[in-house]
């Protein structure tokens, strides 16, 4: 798997074959590119490195700012002015971008800092990037779980240099700069500096090591040498006050001459950045081979959690990077909180909740349980310490924290990984955070008016309760357990009882309709209110496009009278954002899982492909690509319920590498699947050996592996018709 992934999917403009049938009618309202980067990282690692060219979101690349539509480029050709570190995967305008402690190797005087060279002969594979600048020099990155390695083979020069610019961060954009409030930086020894800068109240610290120890070594400020000067020390920075400041080797180079430098990170000063350091490179130099070759095993380890068996050697690369992509965030950083003192887990890059908690979170919980444990401490410290759950968590603290997006999601992640029953996790503690943040923010005015606008926070917060009652029942409080179960049965409030549809309000990217078809967790009493079963598969043969004609996307600068229009039509968003990834499964609970195959397929063999142009909007932390990956394989989780609906599988087989065991996924009757070609139906299936009438697993069923057979055919069959997924009021 891992010789199949493609780290440059999803870093250009959207450029898929034209959409036909159904996925046709679908309207596209974000922008149309992945917002990936191909740089080198490390499976859920604390840092990236990739090329810095300044551009939006993640500061490789081309593009301009862009809220929807066909981004503009702010760049002609691919560039470089260096290799920045921390980047985001995929997001959008979340504000917070990263790229510190640009490293520019340079033939040119330390004037021409900060210009961009020309990048050619780009290569990018797990945990490795590399590209040659048209200065002639070649630059190589790779990274371990808290640490960087560079390496540059320079030609023939009397003066090359390798120039670290402590001050940048963030973007080349009108207001995307991030400047550092408080610095400082000194020379420890030839071939070893260290320094630490504050960033929106964050402390990240680092500890540097070069191989070029016959090279001067000099810090600078203001692109000035400072001859002898082995310390620099900024109190107070504003934007009108900053004027750049760094480190620089320079001497003479021969052709090939190769001068690798190595960086720690710490959130917790200088001397953890250095152990994190050695943790993960070790002592001495040319240590690039070695921190390569260890982060390719792990991402080789954990990219064979999942195998396909196809003969499309461009559908192996499609599924391997998203894959690969759903694995990148967050940033687990144990040990490494700036804020509190106590050891154990820390989680940044939860960018955001929003977009990954039903997608990835259930992927990384079934793959990787431990780190989900992780992950769930994680979220439970800094809701001890700071008063609430994150909706989205950066490095940096403060209030930003994505709230207008949802609410109660971590509660949704919290409640699978107890119903899953995973050890290490003390759920007392847990039942006390998730009931006490369940009555902030959004959760007032539910709880004084059974209704908070935006609508969408009404649902949300329901079924935070409902999720919080199977924590309450776990630890055998039945009197919260039965105030939170009324509780949740307010996602009723949110409704027109005359449309079927939500109430008129407010909606985050989407309009009534992209969050009228969420899972909920009475999906029973849902239908009932849309007027029955065959009400509410019209309402969805609407919304999804069947027999409506194709739509015109969005161009370059979209005005409001077009989104105005687009947003009229009602319509599924093609995955190109989030908000309704999971609505294709909710045929499934009005005996329609014929529908919820069409939909399927026209999503997976159309809305994703390989080169640069392979993703319909933004990756969003992996939350886009793990739909992906789930529903290539014939399942969804529904995030919270403990429960995955099931459906024909794009692979004859695959395997799941759990962590109780492996689930091996077969087919009979299977057509390899194509764009323009039907889509094939469940006709029956078995575990184990044994006929399973319904079309869902609970998550036990599933992490614990086994045998599943699914036999298709090319109509829709009875299975799955009348035997429905639960739901609260038909349990």
């Amino acid at each position: 798997m891992i010789g199949r992934v493609d780290p440059f999917i999803g870093t250009e403009v959207t450029d898929l074959p034209p959409q036909t049938g159904v996925a046709a009618s679908w309207w596209w309202p974000k922008p149309q590119v992945g917002n990936t980067h191909p740089g080198a990282t490390y499976p859920l690692g604390m840092v990236s490195a990739c090329a810095y060219s300044g551009a939006y979101p993640t500061g490789y690349g081309r593009y301009d700012l862009s809220t929807e539509g066909v981004p503009t480029t702010i760049h002609d050709s691919a560039v470089a002015s260096g290799f920045t570190h921390f980047q985001q995967s995929g997001t959008g305008a979340i504000r917070k971008y990263y790229n510190y402690f640009r490293v520019s190797p340079m033939i040119e005087p330390l004037d021409e800092l900060g210009r961009n060279w020309e990048i050619v002969d780009e290569v990018a594979e797990p945990g490795y990037y590399a590209a040659t600048l048209d200065s002639g020099i070649r630059a190589e990155l790779t990274v371990g779980p808290k640490s960087a390695v560079h390496r540059y083979t320079f030609p023939r020069h009397r003066s090359a240099r390798i120039v670290i610019d402590f001050s940048l961060g963030g973007l080349g954009i009108p207001h995307g700069e991030t400047i550092p409030l408080r610095a400082k930086l000194e020379s420890v020894a030839p071939g070893v500096a260290q320094g630490e800068i504050v960033v929106e109240g964050t402390p990240l610290a680092v500890y540097i090591e070069c191989d070029a120890t016959q090279w001067r070594q000099m810090l600078w400020y203001d692109r000035r040498l400072m001859p002898g000067g082995t310390r620099l020390d900024f109190d107070h920075i504003r934007p009108t006050t900053l004027r750049p400041f760094g480190l620089m080797w320079a001497g003479p180079s021969e052709p090939g001459q190769s001068v690798e430098v190595r960086i720690g990170f710490s959130l917790r000063g200088v001397e953890q950045a250095r152990e994190n350091l050695r943790r993960d490179c070790g002592v001495g130099p040319a240590r690039f081979p070695q921190r390569r070759d260890r982060t390719k095993k792990t991402w080789r380890r954990h990219l064979k959690s999942i195998t396909i068996d196809t003969p499309s050697a461009e559908r192996e690369t499609v599924f391997s990077t998203a894959l690969y992509h759903s694995l990148i965030k967050p940033c687990l950083a144990p040990e490494e909180s700036p804020f509190w003192p106590t050891e154990g887990p820390f989680v940044y890059d939860l960018s955001t909740m929003w977009d990954i908690y039903r997608t990835q979170l259930p992927l990384l919980t079934a793959l990787l349980p431990e780190r989900a444990v992780e992950l769930g401490t994680a979220l439970l410290t800094i809701c001890e310490e700071e008063g609430n759950f994150p909706i989205g968590y950066r490095m940096a603290r403060g209030s930003d924290r994505f709230s207008r997006q949802g609410s109660a999601l971590a509660q949704t992640f919290l409640a699978d990984l107890c119903q899953l029953g995973l050890p290490g996790i003390d759920w007392d503690w847990a039942l006390v955070h998730m009931h006490s943040d369940l009555r902030r923010t959004y959760g007032e005015d539910f709880l004084l008016r059974g209704v908070a606008h935006p609508i969408s926070h009404t649902l949300d917060i329901a079924f935070g309760y409902w999720c919080t009652a199977k924590v309450a029942a776990r630890v055998g409080d039945r009197a919260l357990a039965d105030e939170f179960t009324t509780l949740s049965a307010g996602w009723v409030n949110a409704f027109d009882d005359t449309t079927g549809l939500l109430l008129d309000s407010t909606f985050y990217e989407g309009s009534r309709y992209n969050y009228s078809f969420r899972l909920l967790h009475d999906m029973h009493n849902r239908i009932g209110l849309a007027g029955g079963d065959d009400a509410f598969v019209s309402m969805l043969d609407a919304f999804f496009g069947f027999g409506a004609v194709p739509v015109q996307q969005l161009g370059v600068r979209p005005g409001l009278e077009e989104l105005a229009n687009g947003y009229a039509l009602g319509r599924f968003e093609g995955l190109n954002n989030e908000p309704d990834m999971e609505a294709p499964w909710a045929y499934q609970y009005a005996g329609r899982p014929d529908r919820t195959a069409d939909v399927v397929h026209a999503a997976v063999l159309q809305q994703f492909g390989t080169g640069r142009g392979g993703l319909p909007g933004n990756d969003d932390s992996g939350g886009l690509s793990s739909w992906y990956v789930w529903a290539s394989l014939g399942l969804f989780p529904v995030a919270g319920q403990n429960l995955f609906l099931l459906n024909a599988p794009s692979f004859a087989e695959a395997e799941i590498r759990l962590g109780d065991g492996t689930l091996s996924i077969e087919t009979t009757g299977f057509v390899e699947p194509r764009p323009d070609g039907p889509a094939q139906y469940v006709q029956s299936v078995s575990l184990n050996g044994d006929p399973l009438e319904r079309s869902w697993l609970r998550g036990d069923e599933l992490h614990r592996g086994g045998r599943l057979r699914v036999d298709l055919g090319p109509e829709p069959g009875s299975w799955g018709v009348r035997d429905r997924p639960p739901s609260a009021s038909s349990d």
